[in-house]
């Protein structure tokens, strides 16, 4: 039996189409296109569509991922990954009415990390296309970025919940 190289794209008769993207002694690793990563044995029953020979070079399932993860960021818009500080892992915060008849809210601190990080990624998003906009006057988006300088210096409140200090909201430095 002559395997199948990675890069062969097959139909499966539960899975539907996929790629083989790795080859075991045993195992085809396929990504099927509606179910994911599955394996299946060599010899089970499933229709080659496009057969790659078995000489071709591999790509490793962690240079796959970075690539996959490199087109997700592209068009869905997911941004770096922002670690919150350990202590603050797991933890609640409670926001507690003045109204003493009012009951408090309890949030998960990640959830609320989590907010904070996509409104910084957002800003960013709005400073590229500041910076990048040909209708704008050199004036105008200077004004514009110190609008942006101050929000982001608004924000150094949160960056204690930010476990690296690269990744933290940075605001007008004093001279």
């Amino acid at each position: 039996m002559k395997l199948l190289g990675v890069g062969s794209r097959i139909q499966h008769p539960e899975w539907g189409k996929g790629v083989v993207t790795d080859v075991s002694q045993k195992h085809y690793w396929v990504t099927f296109i509606d179910h994911g990563l599955e394996t299946i044995g060599l010899d089970d029953s499933f229709e080659v569509l496009e057969a790659v020979q078995d000489d071709v070079d591999r790509v490793s399932l962690f240079e796959m991922e970075q690539a996959l993860l490199g087109i997700l960021k592209k068009w869905n818009g997911l941004g770096e990954v922002v670690p919150i500080g350990d202590k603050w892992k797991g933890g609640t915060m409670t926001l507690q009415p003045g109204d003493a008849s009012l009951s408090a809210k309890e949030i998960p601190v990640d959830t609320f990390f989590h907010k904070i990080v996509m409104l910084r990624d957002r800003i960013r998003v709005l400073e590229q296309k500041i910076n990048s906009n040909k209708n704008l006057e050199e004036q105008e988006k200077i004004d514009l970025q110190q609008y942006i300088t101050r929000i982001y210096g608004s924000l150094t409140t949160f960056n204690v919940l930010f476990k690296l200090k690269s990744q933290q909201f940075v605001g007008e430095k004093s001279k």
